[in-house]
């Protein structure tokens, strides 16, 4: 009996003895799957431009469909993540993404050699962008089910029994090496397509996945192993899921009696059958979901920041085409890119700075309206006739405005964490990942409307009065629980001390 204590002890007692590099092995794993992530995201509309020139369909029309992919499937990868067995996702997530970005790599690489086959074999082409279209969808929604299985179950178990700041700390670190990530990945990928080729890009690319994966499962599963309280977290699941599962299988004792007392009466089964379709309806997985958001507080600001979503104001697919069309240098926009996340670096700093003066609401207020105030050069840079010039204020105001952007985004998330009850979380989240990619694909599908790179300045003014409302959806939110939206007694206050002194 004391041997089999000190055998399930042990296990414990090398968790306690050496965390650190345990927790070290899961943030170098992170960044590694990060890393490919980013580096995928920031190239492929740069392929895109450069297969079909002087048009943003094909960028579009990518961007469309990994939206469209989160969109639709979101809710599913979180329900499929929580059925299966830590081990299985872990393998599933790191096979399926690892491989989804080495097979884009390698078929962008063959129509990068063969730059005529649109010309010689429209077919074959075709099916090639369209292997690349879906290898990026089953790869973003793999990216999906590992960023839930580390940020939304992992460090929870690995902070169960530890002070709040543990927790804390992780999240922090994550969400750094996320940023870092995309700071570096853009700069690196840049560098190479500018000085070397975008070829070598793409097999950097494909062999960056080919080697990281087998590191990845390494590192993930020394994690895994090291630290008991996952394996027991991930058998609690399994159990729960298998009693939950038999509960629904087996018929309840009052339909059962009832069903004896009426003799299988028609009127009684129809009542019944009616129930059942009724329940169904209410326990499909998208109704159930969007009832439950509804219902929250936060859904104002939620809808408000989805919204910033339908945009092309960003260091995404449509605008980094753009910019490459306008003839800037790919080091230039990784750099550009690159400074973007460096000021959404430092808007986690500013942020708690500023909550802890104002309130978590009226930082908000206040972000989305600076976010607004730098968005604003984008709109005058419609008007300069220097394409150059108006590239580079259009990379300067998008890269300050995400600022207020990431200041925004963690004022909504505080008050989403603060206000949905603990059991309609992650459910919330769901939905508001969902309506974010929503939003991000009709931004899409508004570039493929207006596929010419000349008419950028349509999607722009669309993409600034989607911040607009945004910010008018959230001032009605602040004064719903304010009622006023700024303290007019101390500002005519303040004109009175003026005025005296």
């Amino acid at each position: 009996m004391e041997e089999t204590i000190m055998l399930r002890r042990e296990p414990l007692l090398a968790q306690q003895e050496n965390p650190s590099s345990l927790i070290n092995h899961l943030y170098i794993g992170h960044f590694l799957a990060r890393w490919g992530a980013r580096m995928w995201e920031f190239s492929v509309g740069l392929y895109m431009i450069n297969i079909w020139p002087d048009s943003l369909l094909y960028a579009a029309i990518y961007g469309a469909i990994e939206s469209a992919s989160i969109a639709l499937f979101g809710p599913i990868i979180g329900r499929w993540v929580d059925k299966l067995s830590y081990v299985k996702v872990l393998q599933l997530w790191l096979v399926t993404q690892n491989l989804s970005f080495i097979v884009a790599g390698a078929t962008v690489l063959a129509l990068l050699v063969n730059s005529s086959l649109k010309f010689t074999n429209f077919s074959a082409f075709i099916l090639l962008v369209l292997t690349i279209n879906i290898c990026g969808g089953i790869g973003v929604l793999s990216t999906l089910a590992g960023t839930i299985l580390i940020e939304r179950e992992w460090l929870l178990v690995i902070a169960e029994g530890q002070p709040p700041e543990f927790l804390t700390k992780m999240n922090s670190v994550t969400r750094r090496i996320d940023l870092t990530c995309k700071l570096l990945a853009p700069v690196v990928t840049g560098f190479i397509i500018s000085f070397v080729s975008l070829k070598a890009s793409a097999i950097t690319l494909a062999l960056w996945n080919t080697v990281s994966v087998w590191v990845e499962y390494r590192l993930f599963t020394s994690v895994y192993n090291g630290i008991p309280a996952l394996a027991e977290s991930s058998r609690r699941r399994m159990a729960r899921l298998s009693q939950s599962d038999q509960e629904r299988n087996n018929p309840t004792l009052e339909e059962d009696s009832l069903l004896s007392v009426a003799g299988g009466s028609s009127e009684l089964a129809d009542r019944k059958s009616s129930k059942k379709i009724s329940e169904k309806i209410s326990e499909i997985p998208y109704i159930a979901a969007w009832r439950v958001y509804l219902q929250q507080e936060v859904a104002l600001p939620g809808l408000a920041l989805a919204l910033l979503f339908f945009t092309v104001l960003s260091f995404g697919t449509l605008m980094t085409a753009t910019l490459e069309w306008e003839g800037i240098p790919a080091y230039v926009i990784g750099i550009a890119r690159g400074i973007s996340a460096v000021i959404g670096i430092a808007a986690t700093v500013v942020y708690p700075v500023l909550q802890s003066h104002i309130s978590t609401i009226r930082a908000g207020l206040w972000s989305i309206w600076s976010q607004w105030t730098c968005l604003l050069p984008c709109v005058a840079a419609i008007w300069i006739q220097n394409g150059f010039l108006s590239s580079y204020i259009l990379m300067g105001s998008v890269a300050i405005s995400r600022l207020g952007l990431w200041m925004f985004d963690l004022s909504v998330l505080q008050q989403m964490q603060d206000l949905v009850p603990e059991s309609d979380r992650l459910i919330v989240g769901g939905v508001q990942n969902s309506l974010q990619s929503i939003m991000d694909l009709l931004a899409y599908v508004m570039g493929i409307i207006i596929s010419d790179p000349r008419d950028f300045w349509k999607l722009t003014l669309l993409s600034f009065l989607a911040v607009t409302l945004a910010a008018f959806l959230y001032c009605i939110h602040a004064y719903h629980v304010r009622k006023h939206l700024f303290h007019f007694d101390q500002v005519l206050w303040g004109k009175c001390f003026v005025r005296a002194s």
